[in-house]
């Protein structure tokens, strides 16, 4: 597989410097990439440095005109160098057909071209898409739905009556629709309580390896179109998460929490349940989101507060101990002081 590096440009819509007629073999970082690779720079550190490559050619930034090999200037260049990525790294799908160590259920419907691999376990009532895989060891629930071109690999179970999208990905060994953790304290013990919903999955969302996303109490958990999870996320019943939000790894989600459309929630947080998450809401790492929080803002910490005043806050947590330490000092020379002056504070 090769490409001019016109081919290319035009592919990412960037301006290009040289020789359009460069042949260009695959695509490697700005260390390993060899003669007949592009590559592409983005930072500072790599900018400085842009004639060190051995690169045939380079993605960067607009302001960049000059290099030794040849140039495609793209407003985004990290957007671009993943256009050419996929362009040399497709991700392979699996050879169409049903493999009969696969366990198929009752009124299984499926559409054109899809991949059942060996162990898969399909209950009653499914329907897939066109061009859908399954990879080894996916369980389907009775009455599970998948659209079209979902890529669904090894160990994940989607349990009964879940609906998926059109073109999502789910990662190694995540579980869709276990239930809800709803129980009623019943004097000394707990009595559970019926998690009768689904998990509704919308177009072109992609969760990590490892997510747990648990079925509602009624209704729907909601992932709606766009959204991108990391590994090891929990998402819990009756979360509703808008539309192109990103939810970074060992994030935990309490029950009904709502989030708006383009969140970014980083990694190893917790947001509390029933509260709401506006739009192009930023929370940090490891911060704890108890309350809601207002459209457009950025948080971090615990309890949440605004990211500003949380760094000023952290610069001061390593000099509290000495800060302690001069505040005893200073209530032992005021004390003193008070005694001087015949004040020692009994009202004498």
């Amino acid at each position: 597989m090769e490409y001019s590096l016109r081919e290319i440009a035009d592919l990412v819509e960037g301006e290009l410097i040289g020789d359009p007629d460069i042949i260009i073999k695959g695509i490697l970082g700005f260390e390993d990439a060899g003669p007949e690779e592009i590559t592409f720079v983005g930072s500072p550190k790599y900018i400085k440095r842009i004639n060190e490559t051995r690169a045939a050619a380079i993605i960067a930034p607009p302001e960049i005109r000059e290099a030794e090999k040849g140039l495609i200037c793209a407003a985004n260049p990290y957007l671009a160098f993943a256009r050419v990525s996929t362009l040399f790294h497709a991700v392979p799908r699996p050879v169409p057909g049903i493999s009969d160590r696969a366990f198929v259920g009752d009124d299984f419907k499926h559409g054109k071209d899809i991949s059942v691999s060996p162990g898969v376990v399909i209950g009653n009532g499914v329907a897939v898409g066109d061009r859908v895989a399954l990879m080894a060891g996916v369980v389907l629930g009775d009455s599970v739905v998948i659209g079209n071109d979902a890529l669904i690999y090894p160990n994940v179970t989607i349990l009964e009556r879940c609906r998926i999208g059109n073109r999502v990905i789910i990662h190694a060994g995540s579980v869709v629709g276990s239930d809800g953790f709803g129980f009623v304290p019943d004097g000394d013990r707990y009595f559970k309580i019926p998690q009768v919903g689904i998990v509704r999955i919308d177009d072109d969302v992609e969760i990590g390896a490892g997510n747990t996303i648990d079925r509602a109490t009624f209704g729907a958990t909601w992932i709606k179109r766009g959204v991108k999870t990391d590994n090891l996320v929990h998402i819990a019943h009756n979360v509703a998460v808008g539309e192109d939000t990103v939810i970074v790894a060992q994030v935990g989600m309490a029950g009904s929490a709502t989030l708006g459309s383009h969140v970014t929630i980083a990694a190893q947080s917790g947001v509390a349940g029933h509260i709401t998450i506006g739009d192009n809401v930023t929370v940090g790492a490891r911060s704890g989101v108890v309350k809601s929080v207002p459209a457009g803002h950025v948080v971090s910490g615990y309890p949440d507060m605004p990211h500003n005043t949380w760094l000023r806050s952290s610069v001061m947590i390593p000099k509290l101990p000495e800060m302690g330490k001069k505040i005893k000092e200073l209530e032992k020379r005021i004390i003193s002081l008070e005694k001087e002056r015949g004040r020692d504070g009994t009202g004498i």
